[in-house]
Protein backbone atom coordinates (compact mmCIF):
# COMPACT_ATOMS: atom_id res chain seq x y z
CA UNK A 1 0.00 0.00 0.00
CA UNK A 2 1.29 3.17 -0.73
CA UNK A 3 0.53 7.08 0.48
CA UNK A 4 0.20 9.97 -2.11
CA UNK A 5 1.13 13.44 -0.49
CA UNK A 6 0.70 16.81 -2.44
CA UNK A 7 2.97 19.83 -2.13
CA UNK A 8 2.87 23.21 -3.85
CA UNK A 9 5.79 25.46 -4.17
CA UNK A 10 5.99 28.95 -6.43
CA UNK A 11 2.60 27.66 -8.13
CA UNK A 12 4.48 24.18 -9.21
CA UNK A 13 2.14 20.94 -7.46
CA UNK A 14 4.28 18.52 -6.69
CA UNK A 15 2.78 14.78 -6.01
CA UNK A 16 5.01 12.28 -3.87
CA UNK A 17 4.27 8.00 -3.87
CA UNK A 18 5.96 6.27 -1.22
CA UNK A 19 5.64 2.99 -0.13
CA UNK A 20 6.11 1.37 3.31
CA UNK A 21 9.64 0.13 3.97
CA UNK A 22 8.99 -3.92 4.56
CA UNK A 23 10.61 -5.35 7.88
CA UNK A 24 13.45 -7.26 6.18
CA UNK A 25 14.99 -9.47 9.10
CA UNK A 26 18.34 -8.39 8.29
CA UNK A 27 21.72 -10.12 10.36
CA UNK A 28 24.91 -9.27 10.25
CA UNK A 29 27.10 -11.68 7.81
CA UNK A 30 28.83 -13.86 9.11
CA UNK A 31 32.19 -13.38 10.60
CA UNK A 32 35.66 -15.11 9.95
CA UNK A 33 39.28 -14.72 11.12
CA UNK A 34 42.39 -14.62 8.44
CA UNK A 35 44.93 -16.58 9.49
CA UNK A 36 48.53 -16.75 8.17
CA UNK A 37 50.45 -19.89 8.68
CA UNK A 38 53.87 -19.56 9.51
CA UNK A 39 56.77 -21.36 7.61
CA UNK A 40 60.40 -21.26 7.35
CA UNK A 41 60.78 -19.36 4.12
CA UNK A 42 58.54 -16.16 4.11
CA UNK A 43 60.04 -13.55 5.81
CA UNK A 44 58.76 -11.38 8.99
CA UNK A 45 59.43 -8.26 6.97
CA UNK A 46 56.80 -9.74 3.50
CA UNK A 47 54.36 -10.34 6.17
CA UNK A 48 54.70 -6.66 8.06
CA UNK A 49 54.22 -5.23 4.56
CA UNK A 50 51.08 -7.47 4.28
CA UNK A 51 49.55 -6.97 7.03
CA UNK A 52 50.29 -2.80 7.08
CA UNK A 53 49.15 -2.39 2.84
CA UNK A 54 45.86 -5.18 2.62
CA UNK A 55 44.90 -5.04 6.54
CA UNK A 56 45.75 -1.83 7.35
CA UNK A 57 47.38 -2.51 10.40
CA UNK A 58 50.22 -0.11 12.12
CA UNK A 59 53.25 -0.85 11.85
CA UNK A 60 53.67 -1.74 15.41
CA UNK A 61 50.56 -3.93 15.46
CA UNK A 62 51.10 -5.71 12.31
CA UNK A 63 54.91 -6.54 13.84
CA UNK A 64 53.26 -7.43 16.91
CA UNK A 65 51.06 -9.97 14.90
CA UNK A 66 53.93 -11.55 12.74
CA UNK A 67 55.87 -12.14 15.84
CA UNK A 68 52.77 -14.19 17.36
CA UNK A 69 52.33 -16.30 13.74
CA UNK A 70 56.20 -16.91 14.03
CA UNK A 71 56.09 -17.76 17.92
CA UNK A 72 52.78 -19.83 17.82
CA UNK A 73 52.95 -20.64 14.01
CA UNK A 74 49.61 -18.76 13.32
CA UNK A 75 48.05 -16.07 14.24
CA UNK A 76 44.77 -13.71 13.11
CA UNK A 77 45.56 -10.87 10.63
CA UNK A 78 41.90 -10.02 10.80
CA UNK A 79 38.33 -11.18 11.43
CA UNK A 80 35.88 -9.84 8.52
CA UNK A 81 32.74 -10.60 6.84
CA UNK A 82 33.30 -14.07 4.78
CA UNK A 83 33.47 -11.96 1.43
CA UNK A 84 35.88 -9.44 2.00
CA UNK A 85 37.93 -12.25 4.10
CA UNK A 86 38.69 -14.32 0.86
CA UNK A 87 39.60 -11.47 -1.01
CA UNK A 88 42.25 -10.38 1.18
CA UNK A 89 43.09 -13.99 1.31
CA UNK A 90 43.77 -13.96 -2.39
CA UNK A 91 45.33 -10.70 -2.67
CA UNK A 92 47.66 -12.11 0.40
CA UNK A 93 48.66 -15.26 -1.67
CA UNK A 94 49.21 -13.60 -4.65
CA UNK A 95 51.53 -11.51 -3.88
CA UNK A 96 53.19 -13.63 -1.45
CA UNK A 97 53.40 -16.10 -5.00
CA UNK A 98 54.38 -13.54 -6.91
CA UNK A 99 57.43 -12.74 -4.44
CA UNK A 100 58.90 -16.26 -4.19
CA UNK A 101 57.21 -17.14 -0.87
CA UNK A 102 54.93 -20.58 0.04
CA UNK A 103 52.68 -18.12 2.79
CA UNK A 104 49.67 -20.25 3.21
CA UNK A 105 46.17 -18.25 4.18
CA UNK A 106 43.31 -20.18 6.49
CA UNK A 107 40.02 -18.56 6.71
CA UNK A 108 37.97 -19.70 9.71
CA UNK A 109 34.58 -18.68 10.93
CA UNK A 110 34.68 -16.74 14.40
CA UNK A 111 33.22 -18.51 17.50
Amino acid sequence: MSTTSEKEYMGTKAVTKTRPIPNLDLKEPPMYKVIYINDNVTTMEFVVETLVTIFNHTPETAESVTLKIHEEGAGTAAVLPYEMAEQKGVEVTQLARNNGFPLQIKLEPEE
